[in-house]
């Protein structure tokens, strides 16, 4: 850890020398926490709550006739001051790689291709509420390599390949073909279909859609996923809307279902409110309650500030 902490300085007192040697480098960084009463089944009780904080070094080199050198190092954050094990620093993704007219190659840890079709549906990321908690999809793999195509007439194609970094081991693939432009400001819609091969244990099929009408943001998943090993099947779906009632505050609802083979069924229900400060500010609040046949129910209400750099 000490090693972690003295690189990531390191790296960030460096990042000016970049610019003069024709490179880009980007500092970054989200700071995200919340105050909140969680019931995860045993009664409930308050907590501070970081939700994925992380600061993070991105940019790219030109190297010329079209081709650039694209990296990032990226790291979550606890600034809850709950770490008690060493761990209060952790990777997230963190790779480096190609582009050209050919698209984009990188290699190291990443998202794959799969989590990254979800675009902006889930507008409960990183929080209690992540499509995560029900539903398997949502990896950030290590050996990775994930290629992306050129966008032609807004479809582009992506695919993930994981080394299975043991002679033991199995590799896997996920792949997926998107359309449109996830932030919604290019196009006014997003669509993509994704599929998952062996990817930690699980074949996963997975669609989502979303689009803007009338002022209203509205999203839609269907997933089914399936353990390798044991062949147990579930499907799922989740809607979605975001509801802008001023051009500061914005009213969220999303619901979520997880229904597996022998009846063990799941749902998950959320309401929430943003109140953007600034560009890079926004306080929220948001009401989460999980139905689990097999275990406890779980409820969450909290108040939040987050901010970007």
């Amino acid at each position: 850890m000490k090693f972690t902490k003295q690189a990531i300085a390191l790296a960030i007192l460096s990042a000016s020398t970049f610019g003069v040697n024709a490179a880009t480098v980007e500092l970054y960084g989200k700071a995200n926490l919340t105050l909140q009463s969680s019931d995860e089944g045993d009664g409930s009780f308050t907590e501070v709550k970081s939700n994925a904080s992380r600061i993070g070094l991105k940019g790219t080199h030109d190297l010329g006739n079209g081709l650039s050198v694209v990296y990032k190092a990226e790291f979550q954050v606890d600034m809850d001051g709950d770490s008690d094990k060493g761990d209060s620093i952790t990777d997230r993704n963190q790779y480096v790689g190609l582009k050209g007219d050919f698209g984009e190659v990188l290699i190291g840890k990443n998202d794959t291709v799969t989590k990254q079709s979800q675009g902006k549906v889930d507008l409960f990321s990183d929080l209690n509420a992540d499509i995560k908690v029900l539903w398997k999809g949502e990896n950030r793999m290590s050996d990775s390599v994930t290629y992306k195509s050129p966008k032609f007439s807004g479809f582009q194609f992506g695919m993930t390949y994981i080394a299975e970094d043991s002679v033991d081991g199995d590799d896997a693939i996920s792949a997926a073909v998107t359309y449109g432009d996830k932030g919604l400001k290019k196009s006014k819609l997003f669509a993509s279909v994704a599929v998952d091969s062996e990817v930690k244990g699980y074949d996963v099929v997975r669609a989502t859609v979303q689009g803007k009408l009338q002022g209203f943001t509205l999203g839609a998943m269907v997933q089914t996923q399936e353990a390798v090993d044991s062949g147990t099947e579930t499907d799922g779906f989740l809607v979605s809307a975001k509801y802008g009632l001023t051009k500061a505050v914005a009213l969220k609802a999303q619901v979520q279902t997880a229904n597996t083979d022998g009846g063990d069924d799941k749902s998950g229900f959320t309401l929430g409110a943003d109140y953007k400060l600034a560009k890079s500010t926004k306080a929220f609040a948001y009401y989460t309650t999980f139905d689990m046949d097999s275990g406890a129910d779980e409820d969450y209400l909290a108040v939040g500030l987050e901010y970007k750099f």
